[in-house]
């Protein structure tokens, strides 16, 4: 897998919690994220930063934040946003 980074339209409360709420990528599709399900840091460093599990359009998806960027994985092959499993939302 590889990092894709993308931009991200994220909000952040009064204590510190930050939930994304948009996901570009760099074709400037965008998709909408419906509800942040859970937030992790790799126990076994598979992954850095914080992962981000969220709900786009019905699917379980991850989103990863390392310090202020934020990337996906994607297969090595090609850096699509159907092999990134994301439905693009007009």
């Amino acid at each position: 897998m590889k990092k894709v980074y993308v931009g991200v339209r994220c909000q952040t409360d009064t204590d510190g919690n930050t939930r994304p709420l948009k996901i570009r990528w760099a074709d400037g599709r965008v998709w909408d994220v419906d509800r942040v399900i859970h937030t992790c840091q790799s126990p076994d460093c598979s992954y850095s930063g914080i992962r981000y599990t969220v709900l786009i359009d019905g699917m379980e998806k991850y989103v990863y934040q390392e310090q202020r960027r934020w990337y996906v994985l994607v297969q090595e092959e090609t850096q699509t946003h159907e092999n990134a499993g994301f439905k693009c939302r007009a």
